[in-house]
């Protein structure tokens, strides 16, 4: 069965966005008088706004509403974003190296209204054949929903696809999918060791994400299920 589709996250993989959902939440918990520490941040790293707004709730015990509290961080972020993009070094000639090879899918817990102006700016919105947004599911990651739902609009099996994530529940996502897994290790925010050894292929920089990544990958998921640093 051929490698048939390529599925990225977004923060993390294309957007060096995490150290800026971080100081999103730390200053805004710092305006209602909470702090927000690494440890809520990894919690809630790889989920949906509506997820991680639902764990800011009740880590910081807030009496605002989710919805208010997800819309609060979105005019943070889109304001930090018109500012600077901050994207990640490699990432336009990655996407564009796999999508002369693959179909390619987009599956991130942001927004839409947040990521596709992000793609957009970065040349790469027409990129995806496919894009999944947070708000497009109901359950965010570590649940499998949203790679569930990118395959299938991308006419593919899960066992097809190989999905490129960063975090910890990206990584369980991607697992509970059964889609086969990259690591790109963020030496700043890197996974949990117990979701990192979910990967079949993990990497520290994207210039080393090309097609033999790709077909490592998909051999390791559908093999022997073995750990292939590059």
């Amino acid at each position: 069965m051929p490698v048939r589709a390529v599925v990225f996250d977004m923060d993390g993989v294309l957007l060096d966005s995490e150290g800026a959902w971080l100081q999103a939440r730390r200053d805004y918990a710092q305006s209602l008088d909470r702090v927000w520490t690494d440890a809520d941040h990894a919690a809630s790293m790889g989920s949906n706004l509506e997820g991680g707004s639902r764990i800011m709730v009740e880590r910081l015990r807030l009496k605002l509403s989710p919805e208010q509290v997800a819309q609060d961080l979105l005019d943070r972020m889109r304001r930090g974003y018109a500012e600077q993009l901050p994207a990640c070094a490699g990432a336009v000639d990655a996407v564009r190296r796999l999508a002369a090879r693959f179909r390619l899918g987009l599956a991130t817990g942001s927004p839409a209204s947040l990521a596709e102006p992000a793609l957009r700016r970065l040349g790469l919105l027409d990129s995806f054949a496919v894009r999944v947004y947070g708000d497009d599911v109901a359950q965010g990651k570590p649940s499998p929903d949203i790679y569930l739902k990118a395959v299938d609009a991308l006419s593919v099996k899960p066992a097809q696809a190989v999905g490129v994530e960063d975090s910890a529940n990206g990584l369980r996502a991607l697992h509970a999918a059964g889609l086969a897994a990259i690591a790109l290790i963020d030496p700043v925010f890197p996974p949990a060791p117990e979701a990192l050894a979910l990967a079949d292929v993990r990497l520290h920089h994207l210039n080393a994400l090309d097609v033999d990544a790709v077909f490592a990958a998909f051999q390791a998921g559908a093999g022997a299920k073995g750990l292939r640093p590059l």
